[in-house]
């Protein structure tokens, strides 16, 4: 369990950084899996609406504390 932890946290870091490249320049590396959050989330949800680059990076800093908790928990 703390493996697929880990490997969510990678995810949400990887996606939250290259959400905010893509919004200063365009993403060329694995668009349609890291840009998910973008497409998904981002532009159908109205509050995040002029604030993209912070939900990236708030998404990629929310990833690195999920990869943080799960090296730290011990194993049951």
């Amino acid at each position: 369990m703390r493996q697929a932890m880990k490997l969510l946290g990678l995810l949400m870091l990887l996606e939250g950084i290259s959400g905010a490249l893509d919004h200063v320049a365009v993403q060329p590396f694995f668009g349609f899996v890291l840009n998910a959050f973008n497409r998904l989330v981002v532009e159908r949800v109205s509050a995040f609406e002029g604030v993209e680059v912070f939900a990236n990076l708030s998404l990629a800093a929310l990833g690195a504390a999920v990869m943080i908790a799960a090296a730290r928990v011990r194993p049951s």
